[in-house]
């Protein structure tokens, strides 16, 4: 079950460390839950998904890989309740054909904080 909480989502940070956790578990809901409704994503790049709809289907492709990741939020650049939050991450996965696939990098989110506290992903970019 998921819990979207002020707790576990009360900082720009704590989002982050929620996604990183969600995806690890391959929570398909509870990561979709983090967005925002019109909220976007970029799985590939060049192609950007917008919406919960979207999202749900990059981020069901994505699990189907049983992603193993580790981030770190190294910068976070508030202005009221928006936020650049950037994280250095690195996953494995296990590709349809079984090969190994390895990536990683530096991602770039936008979050904007909720009326209720929480803090959820506008624009994620990995």
């Amino acid at each position: 079950m998921t819990n979207n909480t002020e707790t576990d989502l009360a900082t720009p940070e704590a989002l982050m460390r929620c996604f990183t956790d969600r995806l690890n578990a391959g929570d398909l809901d509870g990561l979709v839950g983090l967005y925002e409704p019109t909220a976007v994503f970029e799985p590939q790049p060049g192609i950007v998904v917008h919406g919960h709809a979207e999202i749900r289907q990059a981020l069901e492709k994505l699990l189907a890989t049983d992603p193993r990741i580790t981030a770190e939020t190294v910068e976070v650049l508030q202005a009221e309740d928006v936020a650049l939050v950037i994280n250095e991450w690195a996953m494995t996965g296990t590709a349809p054909d079984g090969s190994q696939v390895r990536q990683g990098g530096r991602s770039a989110d936008v979050v904007r904080q909720q009326p209720d506290g929480r803090w959820l992903v506008v624009v994620d970019k990995p």
